[in-house]
């Protein structure tokens, strides 16, 4: 409840920090920079909190434009925690839960939520078609005894760019010999965005429906494709019972090329610059696997952006936005930005490790006309060409 974040509330000083007002190492808050009033900025919302807390202000469809397009990227917790101990994110995600129960959602988080609870998934697709990214290439359905699961995702699964992305992971598993398996049609929402989105008791149903389908094929050991199902099942899963290790493909496939079970023996030259996903980075401080990878293939010239790692911008897709759209794809919106960033570094080769990011940033670039310059591509993609 928000009565249980009154010290967070209170003692935000307006510092302006959460609105990159002690800007070094370029913009922090997506939507902020969309839109460009406070009130889209962690010192707004913290605000809009106060507000509610003091009765001076009720939750409302009004005030969902201004709530709902915060993206959790977590860019206002690294900004705030360090200074002032604060952690922002907190306090607005336990806004979203507070206007989900008052139902007061925007039309489109609304038809994201019903469509996870009705299909399984944001799309409103069949559960028979989460599989089909996996057709062709040889990858099996998982059996008890199988070492590792992997987990793909909503994303992975369903939508044409980042399906690419799924098959190039298992094609690169494959290749290195790893025993796995895939849930296939029997795979559920992981739920993260659920989770973010403030619709607790739906989180809860996937969460335990998931961790139940996992003990009863006796799984241990989970790689997944979207660092937002890592996110999850590391840090909230265990806390509904789950028992599991869970890896990003990334962490697993490093530690495949530095044990030589991995070898990238085919070089090119290419200028790479890497994009942290928000739940592999921010989230969970995991910035070093997917460089370590990059840096390994022969003739790849890693470069830096001005933001990264923990400064990393985010491509504006999470917190279900990556469907909602809520922040659009105006010359300000946070995908852009990220892309005229990575443009600036002479790169030709934008890599992600996140499903979510590449079908983001892939959009950017199409809208940014970078289509012949700048190439997104997925860190399992790079890999497959490598081997």
């Amino acid at each position: 409840m928000l009565e249980d974040y009154k010290e967070y509330i209170y003692h935000c000083l307006k510092c302006g920090a959460c609105r990159s007002a002690f800007r070094v190492y370029g913009p922090t808050c997506p939507s902020g920079e969309r839109f460009g009033f406070d009130s889209y900025y962690a010192i707004g919302r913290l605000e809009i909190a106060r507000a509610v807390l003091e009765d001076r202000l009720k939750l409302t469809d009004k005030t969902a434009q201004r709530i709902f397009t915060c993206v959790s990227c977590a860019a206002c917790n690294e900004q705030c925690y360090p200074v002032m101990g604060l952690k922002p994110l907190e306090v607005i995600e336990e806004l979203k839960a507070a206007m989900v129960e008052a139902g007061a959602v925007s039309p489109k988080v609304r038809d994201f939520l019903e469509n996870i609870q009705k299909y399984g998934n944001p799309y409103g697709e069949s559960a028979d078609n989460r599989a089909k990214w996996a057709e062709g290439i040889g990858i099996k359905q998982y059996q008890p005894g199988d070492k590792f699961l992997l987990y793909i995702g909503c994303v992975g699964s369903y939508d044409t760019r980042s399906q690419q992305a799924a098959k190039a992971l298992g094609s690169v598993l494959l290749e290195a010999g790893v025993s796995f398996g895939i849930l296939g049609t029997e795979e559920k929402c992981d739920g993260n965005e659920v989770l973010r989105l403030g619709e607790r008791d739906l989180f809860e149903y996937l969460a335990e429906e998931n961790i139940k389908a996992l003990k009863e094929l006796k799984a241990k050991s989970i790689i997944t494709l979207s660092p937002h199902s890592y996110n999850v099942m590391k840090n909230e899963y265990p806390k509904l019972g789950a028992d599991f290790e869970v890896a990003h493909y990334t962490q697993f496939l490093r530690d495949l090329i530095k044990n030589k079970e991995l070898k990238l023996t085919k070089g090119f030259k290419i200028r790479v610059t890497y994009h942290d996903p928000c739940f592999l980075g921010r989230h969970n401080k995991e910035y070093d696997a997917p460089r370590e990878i990059l840096s390994s293939i022969p003739g790849v010239k890693l470069v830096e952006m001005e933001s990264t790692r923990e400064h990393s911008f985010c491509c504006g897709g999470g917190g279900g936005n990556f469907y909602t759209d809520m922040l659009g794809s105006a010359e300000n919106s946070p995908g852009r930005i990220r892309i005229r960033e990575a443009y600036t570094t002479g790169a030709e080769v934008l890599a992600v490790a996140c499903p979510v990011c590449t079908t983001m940033l892939e959009d950017a670039v199409k809208a940014e006309g970078l289509e012949d310059k700048l190439a997104v591509k997925d860190v399992a993609e790079i890999i497959i060409e490598a081997i």
